[in-house]
């Protein structure tokens, strides 16, 4: 039976049999390891972190059988689509199994504004952890649909979309699954403005292929 550990771009947290690009945590463990269920809040940190799914031969594989998944490690292990859904959520990339795109990633939240110069992890995570949230709900920010790059995603009613050019992708959990053309007006913005920023000033995310065959129409 899955695991309720697939991210969605809210930051909410479901059991799903669909696979995904990315691996991360919430800086430890959140979870129960006699019952396999979550424990009050979805983190125990403010560092969100985007890993690999192989590191040093560290595999870690989506299977829920067949391995010890949630068995008493030092953190609740979490999946997410692709990049764009993780930056969606709050997350940013691991400063240790993707630091070259951490270090990128740093560099383009400098450019784009939200930081004067680059600031330490913790520094970054608590601003972040301030933009993603208010209390335990998803904080929304709104920005002119003209505004958002590549990657940012919004909410329309209770659907998560990407924007990809000149158009919004539908989110689930198994891969985009249509387009929509780009509205006008204010969006209720998911991605929070340091990752905004980071899109802003040229940071490329990892989209999940279907992303390209949607917009594409060969879906």
């Amino acid at each position: 039976m899955p695991l309720p550990n697939r991210v969605t771009p809210s930051g909410d947290l479901e059991a799903s049999s669909a696979r995904g690009l990315f691996f991360g945590n919430r800086g430890g463990r959140f979870h129960d390891v006699a019952t396999r269920r979550m424990t009050g809040r979805p983190w125990a940190s403010r560092q969100w972190i985007t890993c690999q799914c192989d590191f040093k031969g560290r595999a870690t594989r989506f299977r829920d059988d067949g391995r010890a998944v949630w068995d008493g490690s030092r953190y609740t292990e979490l999946f997410f689509l692709d990049e764009v859904t993780a930056l969606a959520a709050g997350h940013r990339p691991c400063m240790e199994c993707r630091r070259d795109d951490a270090m990128a990633y740093r560099r383009a939240t400098v450019a784009g504004g939200a930081f004067a110069m680059l600031v330490p992890c913790p520094a970054l995570d608590t601003q972040l952890d301030q933009e993603r949230r208010t209390g335990r709900a998803k904080r929304l920010h709104s920005f002119p649909y003209g505004d958002l790059p590549d990657g940012a995603m919004i909410r329309i009613g209770a659907a998560a979309h990407a924007v990809r050019g000149a158009q919004l992708l539908v989110w689930s959990q198994a891969g985009y699954t249509a387009t929509l053309a780009m509205p006008r007006g204010i969006a209720a913005c998911l991605t929070p403005p340091t990752n905004l920023a980071a899109l802003r000033s040229g940071y490329l995310p990892v989209w999940h292929p279907s992303a390209t065959l949607i917009g594409s129409g060969r879906a």
